[in-house]
């Protein structure tokens, strides 16, 4: 790994260089699956009796960066590369749990994709999609609405309608009510 420091006002004593050294090797080691020269980019600051280094590392199309501080610069250092350590685990775990995802979903589609269903006639089967069930989530709280201006959202073609119906009494809490169109053009109200 090439480590450019800026901001040193001189070179670091050789034991703190190879301490250093090793903790960058390490974190070579943990960054092994990015593709290419890895490089690290050191900032080192000085205020009062504080020294403070920032380390900047371009992982695929990610920037990882730590910040550390502490009145001896190698455990600045040291407390900046620590941060960048726990950034890389989870970028590494984060990679491979997708990569996990994709081969299981893969392996669902190429196994589970289909079910043989029986027709009446017997000898011939029918290869027929798998039902999936699609979550739908609102994040924001709807208005509770009146039966009528359910009715005029389900003229749009819809065939159901949730909604929360406004109490006629405040005293009880607004119910939760389902429109469901029927095959003959009529509707079905289900209040819970």
């Amino acid at each position: 790994m090439k480590v450019t420091y800026k901001g040193l006002p001189h070179d670091l004593p050789a034991k703190v260089q190879e301490k250093l050294d090793t903790k960058f090797g390490k974190l070579a080691k943990l960054l092994d699956s990015a593709a290419g020269e890895k490089s690290a980019h050191v900032v080192l600051t000085n205020e009062r009796h504080l020294h403070k280094a920032e380390v900047t590392l371009q992982i695929h199309d990610h920037t990882l960066v730590g910040l550390g501080g502490d009145a001896d610069l190698f455990h600045a250092v040291s407390a900046a590369l620590l941060k960048l350590e726990k950034q890389a685990l989870k970028h590494n775990a984060r990679g491979r749990e997708l990569r996990r995802r994709q081969s299981v979903a893969k392996r669902e589609t190429a196994d589970v994709g289909s079910r043989k269903v029986q027709p009446p006639v017997p000898g011939i089967t029918i290869d027929r999609p798998k039902p999936r069930i699609f979550r739908v989530r609102t994040h924001e709280r709807r208005k509770p609405i009146t039966q009528e201006e359910a009715l005029l959202l389900m003229e749009d073609g819809r065939q159901y309608i949730v909604f929360r119906s406004v109490a006629p009494d405040r005293i009880t809490q607004d119910r939760i009510t389902m429109l469901i169109r029927r095959p003959d053009g009529h509707l079905d109200m289900i209040e819970g």
